[in-house]
């Protein structure tokens, strides 16, 4: 069963991603909803620990089956990957979806060749042989733009800088067309140039193959180049989600309007000082009740009968707009005003 284009190609549904530890459970994702239509770009923003690559990583079932619990659907083209068995989730990973994780340098092999670890993925999937691996290795390393790669095909992983070494990951995850595209803070130790460089190259391969990505950072900057929609993560819940112009430009979770306050302004004042979110993310062992974010936010006393330290407010999505926050809309164009997106 494939989706039609009028469907979502990746849909996730009530996603709960508990691990059970030494000390308890943790909740890592807890009722996460959302849906990436093929060739759009999807940001997943918020702080470490929000349940960003936990996401992820479960859509690809690279988790620990015997330590965690995952409960929800997880459909991809049609096809639910939530119990697949594992050979079927082989047999997608690489082929028809496929991870760009953030520390290439640890995630590469320091004994094989570029070309040998990015020819090894198309072979599993493809059954090409070891010249026509080569070959296609060659041509990936060239569409990523690592110059010379007939020759650098031949090099190990040190040998590449940072940068290159991101892009040989980009080749390797692209090797096979996949139709999904997961990028896990992928420019993160790399200087602002090269940044721009690897985020124009996502675009435009992305154009090239019609590939649906979901971009996951910490960077609203890198958000407000890459993505067509925004999801905002907090506790391993979606508080706010909307167009990359909506959620930048007029926030209505005050997590949200923490970080972009937070941010750095290029038109600002130098004198003006930054405005951190006080506090700190919470234990996703113990979590707190009501509204995850209440005991940091600077607007929990403006909502009458103290709800949000007791009740958790619903996600309420309507034509892809919406937040899980008990402020009105009055409040909120009240205590939000003159916000504008630095990131923009």
């Amino acid at each position: 069963m494939t989706s039609t284009d009028s469907q979502p190609f990746l849909s996730i549904k009530d996603l709960k991603v508990h691990f059970s530890t030494e000390d308890g459970v943790v909740k890592a994702v807890d009722g996460l909803s959302f849906d990436l239509a093929r060739g759009k770009t999807l940001g997943i923003v918020g702080e470490s620990g929000s349940g960003k690559s936990v996401t992820n990583l479960t859509i690809l079932g690279l988790h620990n089956p015997d330590s965690t619990k995952v409960e929800g659907s997880i459909e991809l083209d049609g096809e639910e990957l939530n119990g697949a068995p594992e050979k079927t989730l082989e047999k997608l990973r690489g082929n028809k979806m496929a991870m760009i994780f953030q520390d290439a340098l640890a995630s590469l092999s320091p004994y094989h060749t570029i070309g040998m670890q990015i020819g090894e993925v198309y072979r599993k999937h493809t059954g090409a042989s070891k010249q026509e691996a080569r070959a296609r290795a060659i041509e990936m390393l060239r569409r990523v733009g690592i110059p010379q790669p007939d020759s650098r095909v031949d090099n190990y992983p040190h040998e590449f800088s940072g940068g290159m070494r991101q892009r040989a990951m980009i080749a390797m995850a692209l090797v096979c067309d996949p139709k999904l595209l997961i990028a896990d803070e992928p420019t993160t130790a790399l200087d602002v140039t090269v940044q721009a460089q690897i985020m124009d190259l996502l675009k435009d391969l992305q154009q090239e193959f019609g590939t649906s990505i979901i971009f996951i950072t910490h960077d609203l900057g890198v958000i407000a180049d890459i993505a067509d929609e925004v999801l905002v993560m907090y506790g391993g819940r979606c508080v706010e989600r909307g167009t990359k112009e909506e959620v930048l430009r007029t926030p209505q979770h005050p997590y949200t309007y923490g970080l972009l306050g937070s941010m750095p302004s290029l038109e600002g004042s130098v004198d003006v000082p930054l405005t951190p979110i006080p506090g700190s993310p919470p234990s996703l062992l113990n979590p707190p009740s009501g509204c995850r974010f209440h005991p940091r936010c600077a607007f929990a006393d403006k909502v009458e009968g103290g709800k949000c330290s007791t009740e958790r407010p619903l996600l309420e999505i309507v034509d892809g707009r919406g937040n899980a926050c008990h402020l009105t809309d009055k409040q909120r164009s009240e205590f939000f005003a003159d916000s504008v997106a630095k990131a923009h």
